[in-house]
């Protein structure tokens, strides 16, 4: 089957919960015309279809290989990412000021996520690169800017993220890389980095390293950091390559899945002649790194609903193809499509009602970082509430539709040849890196729970309680959230950390049904005017399974939120091991 993107519920959600027209009465997002906002999902759905989604089996079965030193990409994949960057989709919420076109980041998501579902490996490059571009433009110098962001901003130079080391992979105080001042300005920056993501490839003329590394005598831990900005090729002030700085490629993983996204080992300096320039102050690192990863986080979040997109699509399809078995309550004996199943009929509505709830969830996410760049009030804060769920709910229900889709397909799913295996290989790796969902989920309990006291997650149950009166499974829920808000706020440090997983399933299920509702009563609206559009009746049936389905089971997370840690710990480390 052929992949199709999904640009009506695109258009759909991104009306309905992103409200991009009202962004675009925001001068800064004057140029999101209906018009524009049309030809971006339609262009890059057309895009994503044929260039990026004929790639994905060569992708995952002959990947990214390392040859003479350097990373070669499979077949085709240069041309596609040329294609990728003459059409100008990289440049979509780029800066202006610096040849993007300075659109909302929310359309920017609309892109990346076409591109990831027809191809998640392949889109992992241009996220890196809008992640470096972000950091670059908040923290870098003027000179920083004016050089490396026009040709990060087309696609021409691609960026990466440069923060694991062997000993040093959440724990990023633990990094011993180092950068010592040669006299002019720039640092020479020694160490190595692990599993840096398209550390090297074929496809772009250059590419923009940011580096975490320690200048001598800084203090220990993550106060002693800093952010350097190394390029494969050193840039000269008129924009040409002077020479290859050092760095090497050391080796590329050979990982579960994303084959065609080049996993590096990169070693810095080897030669004592790796130039980099700090971005910001000294010390500064983890305050621009994290500029980066939050805006990463939220991109990594929607390769859940890439590969849950993907997933669904082809579980359908196969489905209705796959004969086997009468209907248990039909007429005949006759054989029938699968799909007319009732245990069939469960998975791919739960896989429908799932990937619309997480895309709704990751484009509200992605409204309220532009409405925190116009300076909206309490938008910010709605973003990095916001961030850890959509993380963490967006790569589970992503993982969970994946495999569901191998359900579907029987054995058929357990082997290769259909491609249902490749999306669970491939969306694994997301709860994992960015920061595990683990570490999203003390996020939650730590920081954004202490946002304003506890008011900002207050606040939000509370707008949830009130449009939901009508629903009681989700106004229930809400009151459930609050009640273990409350005990959250409460509990020492260990008892918090012990129910904080279950606490962000909560959190994500009762946002994403509220998201769930609004689309419900939209489609409905549409429907009592007129339209009988097959979409807008299917976003009715999934809004209600996901309302009546999938939000009373997250009731369940109750009991683990509130237990505490002391189980946990009922055993020691050796007895854990009996």
């Amino acid at each position: 089957m052929a992949f199709s993107a999904p640009v009506t519920e695109q258009a759909f959600v991104l009306k309905h919960i992103v409200g991009i027209e009202a962004l675009a009465q925001h001068e800064r997002f004057a140029d999101a015309t209906p018009d524009m906002v049309h030809a971006i999902v339609e262009g890059i759905g057309a895009f994503a279809e044929g260039e990026f989604a004929p790639l994905n089996r060569i992708g995952d079965t002959v990947g990214a290989r390392l040859k003479d030193g350097k990373v070669v990409m499979p077949e085709g994949f240069v041309a596609a990412y040329k294609a990728y960057v003459a059409n100008g989709w990289g440049s979509i919420n780029a800066p202006s000021a610096f040849g993007g076109q300075g659109l909302p980041f929310s359309m920017a998501t609309v892109a990346l996520d076409s591109l990831g579902a027809a191809n998640m490996a392949f889109a992992l490059c241009p996220i890196l690169s809008v992640g470096a571009i972000e950091a670059i433009n908040h923290h870098g110098s003027d000179r920083q800017k004016h050089m490396f962001l026009p040709k990060l901003s087309t696609g021409e130079w691609s960026g990466t993220m440069n923060l694991t080391e062997p000993q040093a992979g959440s724990d990023v105080g633990a990094l011993k890389s180092t950068a010592t001042p040669r006299g002019d300005g720039t640092y020479q920056i020694k160490g190595t980095k692990i599993y840096i993501s398209f550390g090297d490839h074929d496809m772009a003329e250059n590419i923009v390293h940011l580096v975490l590394a320690r200048t001598p005598d800084g203090p220990a831990g993550t106060k002693g950091i800093s952010l350097f900005l190394v390029p494969k090729y050193q840039v000269a002030e008129d924009g040409s390559f002077t020479k290859a700085n050092d760095i090497k490629v050391v080796s590329i993983e050979h990982k579960m899945g994303i084959n065609a996204s080049p996993t590096c080992v990169l070693a810095f300096g080897e030669e004592g002649e790796c130039v980099g320039e700090l971005i910001g102050p000294e010390f500064g690192g983890m305050r621009a790194m994290f500029t980066m990863m939050n805006n990463a986080r939220l991109n990594v979040g929607l390769q859940g609903v890439q590969i849950a997109e993907a997933a669904t699509q082809k579980a359908i399809w196969f489905a209705r193809e796959r004969v086997q078995s009468a209907k248990a309550s039909g007429p005949s004996r006759e054989s029938v499509a699968i799909v007319e199943h009732p245990d069939v009929r469960r998975m791919l509505l739960r896989m429908k009602a799932g990937t619309q709830a997480i895309r709704a969830l990751l484009y509200l996410a992605s409204g309220y970082v532009d409405r925190a760049t116009l300076g909206e009030a309490g938008a910010q804060d709605m973003v990095d509430l916001l961030t850890p769920l959509a993380k963490t709910y967006g790569t589970d229900m992503g993982s969970e539709i994946a495999s569901l889709g191998i359900q579907v397909h029987g054995g058929m799913g357990f082997v290769e040849e259909t491609g249902a295996a490749q999306f669970y290989r491939d969306i694994r790796i997301a709860a994992i890196y960015e920061g595990t969902n683990g570490i999203q989920a003390a996020d939650l309990v730590g920081r954004k729970l202490a946002m304003q006291g506890g008011d900002v997650i207050r606040n939000h149950l509370a707008a949830i309680s009130q449009d939901a009166t009508d629903q009681p499974g989700l106004s229930a829920l809400s009151a459930a959230c609050a009640e273990v808000t409350e005990y959250m706020l409460g509990a020492s440090v260990d008892d918090r950390l012990a129910g904080s997983y279950a606490y962000t399933n909560m959190m994500s299920v009762v946002t994403a049904g509220w998201l769930m509702l609004k689309q419900l009563r939209a489609a409905q609206t549409e429907i009592d005017a007129g339209d009988t559009s097959p979409f807008l009746k299917a976003k009715i049936v999934a809004c209600r399974y996901y309302l009546d389905i999938m939000v009373p089971e997250a009731f369940a997370f109750k009991g683990s939120a509130m237990a505490g840690a002391d189980l946990l710990y009922a055993l020691d480390a050796e007895d854990l091991a009996a």
